[in-house]
């Protein structure tokens, strides 16, 4: 049986990721209004990530027959400048969730739950995924703003907007 320190430990966990998706969907939504669609599907995708793992923490504990308890959302943020405030927030958001994972794993270690390690290994090495993808798109939003903007902007856009969500087989 899972001890209640680790079943609380990732319900805060569910109620992160959740949130996350909440805040991503407001980020889309800045975009949409800003007519960079590329940006703002990119976004969606990042809300079906979160919900994704917010799912995968939630089976996690129904499996383990630990109690969930889901919590209130907090409000986003809702006024962004530019791109890039919006995605150096979403970076410094993944460095919170990558904190929050790590902190997880420590519990894990701590009450030698090894089948709580073994799932959150997974999420260790997502986070990795998460802050490259964030950083090298602010790498290439500075290379925008030192060269005029427009036209490199609606290339990232174009580019962004290609992305699609895949479940990861591992799940």
């Amino acid at each position: 049986m899972i001890k209640e320190r680790l079943v609380d430990a990732i319900n805060e966990q569910i109620n992160r990721e959740l949130n996350s998706e909440y805040i991503y969907l407001d980020m889309a939504t800045y975009f949409e209004k800003e007519g960079l669609i590329g940006f703002a599907q990119f976004f969606k995708i990042q809300v079906q990530e979160e919900r994704f793992h917010a799912m995968k923490f939630y089976q996690y504990l129904a499996d383990r027959d630990g109690k969930i308890v889901l919590k209130e959302l907090a409000n986003p943020h809702h006024e962004y400048k530019s791109p890039m405030e919006v995605f150096e927030k979403a970076y410094a958001h993944e460095q919170y969730i990558t904190k929050s994972i790590n902190d997880l794993m420590s519990i894990a270690i701590e009450e030698k739950d090894y089948a709580s390690v073994s799932m959150l290994n997974w999420f260790v090495d997502e986070q990795v995924e998460e802050e490259a993808t964030m950083s090298q798109i602010i790498d290439k939003l500075k290379l925008i703003e030192g060269s005029g903007r427009g036209h490199g902007l609606m290339m990232l856009d174009k580019e962004l907007g290609a992305r699609v969500f895949t479940p990861p087989t591992t799940a």
